[in-house]
């Protein structure tokens, strides 16, 4: 049964890959924007959605959490380091705007976590 959650996860992979490209091409870039980011947003509103409808057995559940597990950090660091080069040869420009995403991405974790809170009560 852990195959199905690597079925499940290399399909949101492909999913996640044609939404960046897509993105790309609909801002002018040649290059992906997002598609890791769609993919995992994807693999966890598919998780939730399973869950909750109680469709996931509990074997297709640790496959996907073993894959998904192995599959983030790896293709996240990959990433990582790609961005890193890329804003460093795009000048200040790109380093800045790279700063300033993050700062706001952390600004609003406070903002979400205090949202999920309000809704957990209610």
């Amino acid at each position: 049964m852990k195959i199905y959650g690597v079925a499940i996860l290399a399909g949101c992979f492909l999913v996640g890959h044609v939404l960046g490209d897509q993105l790309g091409k609909s801002l002018g870039m040649s290059g992906n924007l997002g598609g890791v980011g769609f993919a995992m947003l994807i693999l966890i509103l598919f998780n939730d959605y399973f869950k909750k409808k109680g469709i996931l057995k509990p074997e297709t559940e640790s496959g996907m959490l073993f894959w998904s597990t192995m599959y983030i950090p790896v293709v996240v660091a990959m990433s990582a380091s790609q961005n890193v080069k890329a804003a460093m040869s795009g000048g200040w420009v790109a380093l800045l705007v790279g700063i300033f995403a993050t700062v706001v991405c952390f600004a609003t974790v406070p903002l979400i976590i205090s949202y999920v809170k309000n809704k957990a009560q209610q």
